[in-house]
């Protein structure tokens, strides 16, 4: 048994990961309350022998911590208006053999309605996939079972993204944080 898995049964978690081991997809991960979804989530994909990157606000790079992040995959992300996040990120998938990103369509760990859609249009513009994980605090699971291909209408998209969530009843760290209406 690997590390990783271990330390998730120690503590009581269950990895639940159906997906096929894409060379390259996007990971959508939700609910997004906590500092310790990003710990559980690299632990709950390095259980299953698979590795994904993350994006990350670029204030969390800061030495030497932000050496570790970019060695574990991390993408910093600008607050500033104008950077060409999603531009830099497809070319990234485009120079890749493979390369999965985990990214949290929230944007925050605060209650938010309004989910970011680039995740959406990386996926349309790269030719991945993105696949659907939820860490779920109130069944200690984490999941990764849906793959959902975007239409093109990113409305629509993210509306038929949000109600998986919902009507599949994940719960972060903090609810009360958590919105996916």
């Amino acid at each position: 048994m690997n590390l990783s898995k271990y330390i998730l049964r120690i503590a009581g978690w269950k990895v639940k990961i159906t997906v096929p081991d894409y060379p390259k997809c996007i990971i959508c991960v939700a609910p997004h309350t906590s500092n310790w979804d990003f710990i559980l989530g690299k632990l709950a994909y390095w259980s299953v022998g698979r590795n994904a990157g993350f994006l990350m606000k670029e204030s969390w790079f800061f030495f030497p911590v932000g050496c570790i992040f970019r060695a574990m995959g991390g993408i910093p992300v600008p607050r500033r208006k104008g950077s060409s996040l999603v531009d830099a990120i497809v070319s990234k998938f485009n120079a890749s053999k493979r390369m999965s990103l985990a990214i949290t369509p929230e944007g925050t760990r605060s209650r938010t309605d309004k989910w970011r859609h680039g995740f959406l249009y990386i996926a349309m513009e790269a030719h991945v996939p993105v696949v659907l994980g939820a860490i779920d605090y109130a069944s200690k699971r984490i999941v990764i079972e849906r793959e959902f291909n975007p239409t093109g209408n990113v409305d629509a998209d993210m509306a038929a993204i949000k109600r998986y969530y919902r009507e599949n009843g994940f719960q972060g760290r903090f609810p009360e944080k958590f919105s996916a209406n």
